[in-house]
């Protein structure tokens, strides 16, 4: 019998039809999965010319980091001039080999051990033309690297470039972007760790993997009735050689390969976070973040991107000196960081890990009436790994040509991405980022 009106593929990803499951993000999964996602779930089609073994972690330091006291100008009298009362004292400043009346917050201990070891570049006065004060204007612009805030993600228009061949498929136009179109390559998605996931991971053909907890990351019908196993199981026992084949290519073949690929990277995703990391990590959710990453990436995962966010860093009141409140984000942030990077020694995987945290702004040069401050513009960036070009990287802006109070940026940021991009990921930053931006050079040259 004809059913009539029968779900396409495309009409089965426009419907928002999905899954019963507890993780929100299962969805993604279905849309990765009928794109792009390779049969062996988190397994890498070889792409020539691409570091599949090279890893981006993101840092997302959310609500706006204060810049001036996490990269602190100590050598510059106007900052205490502007900060009587939250300014950190010059003896409390960790001190930066290299780098004259430059150092960092005395909670960043951790990242200045980091930095005398090489494996911790600081980026200064990382911002863009014409800057948005607002948290999420701002933050949008940085994830979609558009002044104008609109499109995909950054890293979105990464993966669907260099792992399913977007632009590049038997189309060759960029707007082909219907499951009928066969990608020149799978690949896994990225992944990111909180409740939701990342504008700045959102394709056109790769959606990311997102959730917050590894137990709340797996098939949940069982759990609602126990009816409904037996059929999921069969569902899934069909692409396994068990019961009638779907024909390949009908939409049965396209639901079953669906499901699968859900099951067998949940179970992959579950299996390696239950791994106790080889370091001890911070009790802190930053420090629970970045462990459960070093454990998928011990495991073996292709994932070549992972995302996890720290905050909030809008410290508009109480922001405190070396003890307060903004003290304790950062070094909840540093040691969670070196905790990391001890254990991808411990594993061997050090150099395959490049990390970059930002902020979608800095704070006002001048601390407010509430002892505190208020949203800025540009700040630095921190980028680590054994590969990184050692140091400080750009001038600190100046404390006295200011933009109506507020800090004028010297390195774009999408400049720091196309260097990693260009230098870390080899990939082609132009087609990337849409434009043309001049590569911030933070990997040495045999990165």
């Amino acid at each position: 019998m004809t059913t009539p009106n029968p779900f396409t593929r495309r009409e089965f990803l426009k419907s928002g039809l999905v899954l019963a499951s507890a993780a929100a993000s299962v969805p993604s999964f279905i849309n990765s999965s009928a794109l792009a996602m390779s049969r062996a779930a988190m397994g890498l089609t070889s792409i020539p010319g691409v570091p599949e073994d090279h890893i981006l972690v993101v840092v997302q330091l959310s609500g706006g980091n204060d810049g001036l006291n996490t990269v602190i100008p100590f050598g510059m009298g106007d900052y205490y001039k502007a900060r009587p009362n939250i300014g950190i004292p010059e003896k409390d400043v960790l001190k930066l080999s290299g780098a004259d009346g430059i150092g960092l917050h005395p909670q960043l201990a951790p990242l200045h051990d980091l930095y005398d070891d090489g494996i911790l570049a600081v980026v200064q006065g990382v911002g863009y033309p014409n800057p948005n004060r607002s948290h999420f204007k701002s933050m949008d612009i940085w994830q979609t690297a558009d002044l104008g805030a609109t499109g995909d993600g950054w890293l979105g228009r990464y993966f669907d470039a260099e792992c399913c061949g977007y632009g590049k498929g038997e189309s060759g136009t960029p707007e082909a972007t219907s499951a009928d179109t066969k990608p020149q390559a799978g690949g896994p998605p990225g992944i990111a760790v909180g409740r939701t996931a990342p504008l700045a991971m959102e394709g056109r053909k790769i959606k990311p993997v997102a959730f917050e907890s590894a137990e709340l990351f797996k098939w949940s019908g069982a759990d609602i009735h126990k009816t409904l196993r037996a059929p999921y199981e069969a569902l899934n026992n069909r692409t396994q050689g068990e019961g009638p084949a779907a024909r390949k290519g009908s939409n049965a073949e396209f639901l079953l390969r669906t499901a699968l690929d859900a099951q067998v990277s949940s179970d992959l995703i579950r299996k390696a976070v239950a791994k106790k990391p080889q370091t001890a990590f911070p009790n802190s959710e930053i420090g629970r973040q970045l462990g459960m990453v070093a454990s998928m990436i011990r495991a073996g995962l292709k994932t070549r991107v992972y995302y996890v966010t720290h905050g909030s860093f809008d410290t508009h009141s109480a922001q405190g000196g070396a003890q307060g409140r903004h003290g304790q984000l950062l070094n909840q942030f540093a040691q969670a960081a070196k905790a990391f990077y001890t254990d991808l020694k411990a594993q061997g995987n050090d150099g395959r890990v490049l990390t970059m945290s930002f902020s979608e702004f800095g704070r006002r040069v001048a601390q407010n009436r509430s002892q505190g401050t208020d949203h800025g513009t540009a700040a630095p960036m921190f980028v680590m790994g054994p590969m990184v070009k050692k140091g400080v990287i750009g001038d600190h802006p100046s404390l006295r040509d200011l933009d109506e109070g507020d800090l004028k940026y010297k390195l774009d940021f999408r400049g720091v991405y196309a260097g990693i991009l260009e230098g870390w990921l080899k990939a082609d930053s132009k087609a990337i980022l849409e434009g043309s931006f001049k590569p911030v050079q933070v990997t040495s040259a045999k990165a």
